[in-house]
């Protein structure tokens, strides 16, 4: 809450005061002691653990919303985010972190996305979710929202990092969302209760995105997309960077194809990414497949449960599939289509479909 202090100040003072308290009863002189404080920032810190009004206030705000706080010396502070350089030393959570959070995949892209790009962001989220896998985002316009809301669609777990304080969710349309995401995961800041989504605060909060995932999937990004920055930042701490690539000469395929020729992995589907975060997911995708107990999106159509359930006695040629849902050949195929575009089943030679993974009937 003082002004000029980060993770890496923060994390300073702490080094070498040793504990909160001790910070807070240093004197301007002493704080100024410490690599990057200047009297300034030094005075500021005091200004803020004396003022009881502005403490009291942020309390009762984080009272209010429901939140908790979490710093990095609870055994809650998410395991892949502790190993960045920079990590925050406060987390604000709406929600909760879990042991299972460690497997990860972070999904970003175009605030201004193309219906491809919504399309492929939630096929990448589903299938990453029905496997146990946790979507992390930052509950952005475009990509960000297209992601989160296929992982709750599936009951799964997502976390989503915000620009801005718990108070003030940003985009404000995403207020209903940010409330299912709290319910089957969590979203979380970095900042203040009360801090506003300003332009500075996005790529802070970008390097948290990839810290707490194994891995980065860009789906569609510009030439200047905080996309970019969000694998960047994956890179240098040493995570994987994926990216789906984009129709040439489209703005939003530039960045993706970009990253591409510079390195980064491409993906199709979510076989690709598993394939090269194998060593890390070693066993828990072999376990999480065994338990038979993903469940399944909470919006899917009737028609769309019916060919999933005929699905659950194994690969299934089209025509079989039309006649025993009794289905004209035309309507199973645009329904197999969007279940194959939501990475709930995949279309093998010879019009042959099955199941991603097992799921749990409803």
């Amino acid at each position: 809450m003082a002004p000029g202090i980060g993770s890496i100040k923060a994390k300073a003072l702490l080094d070498y005061f040793k504990s909160p308290e001790n910070i807070f009863n240093a004197s301007v002189n002493e704080l100024s002691g410490v690599k990057g404080v200047n009297p300034a920032i030094a005075q500021g810190i005091l200004n803020v653990s004396k003022d009881k009004s502005l403490l009291d206030k942020e309390l009762r705000l984080i009272k209010k919303e429901n939140v908790n706080v979490v710093t990095i010396f609870d055994e809650k502070y998410p395991v892949n985010l502790k190993e960045i350089h920079d990590p925050p030393v406060v987390l604000y959570v709406k929600g909760s972190f879990k042991k299972e959070d460690k497997q990860a995949v972070a999904i970003v892209g175009s605030r201004r996305c193309s219906s491809y790009g919504r399309n492929t962001a939630a096929r990448f989220a589903s299938g990453l979710a029905g496997l146990g896998i946790t979507v992390v985002s930052g509950m952005a316009r475009g990509i960000d929202t297209a992601a989160h809301s296929a992982a709750v669609n599936s009951r799964a777990r997502t976390i989503a990092v915000l620009g801005s304080g718990l108070s003030r969710i940003y985009p404000p349309e995403n207020k209903a969302l940010s409330e299912r995401i709290a319910e089957y995961g969590a979203v979380i800041s970095e900042f203040p209760m009360t801090m506003r989504p300003l332009a500075l605060n996005f790529p802070r909060r970008n390097r948290i995105i990839s810290g707490l995932s194994l891995g980065t999937v860009v789906v569609e990004a510009a030439k200047n997309s905080g996309a970019l920055i969000t694998a960047r930042c994956a890179y240098e701490q040493g995570r994987e960077v994926f990216s789906v690539p984009g129709e040439a000469l489209k703005p939003a395929a530039f960045g993706v194809n970009q990253l591409i020729k510079d390195g980064a992995r491409l993906v199709e589907d979510v076989n690709d990414i598993l394939e090269e975060l194998a060593p890390q997911l070693k066993g828990y995708i072999k376990a999480n497949r065994a338990t038979g107990q993903v469940p399944l999106p909470l919006d899917l159509k009737s028609e769309e449960l019916k060919i999933i359930g005929l699905l659950e006695d194994g690969p299934m040629h089209v025509d079989v599939i039309a006649s025993g849902a009794s289905f004209p050949i035309a309507d199973t195929s645009s329904v197999l289509t969007g279940l194959e575009i939501r990475g709930l089943i995949r279309r093998n030679p010879g019009n042959i479909f099955e199941r991603n993974f097992p799921c749990q009937s409803r």
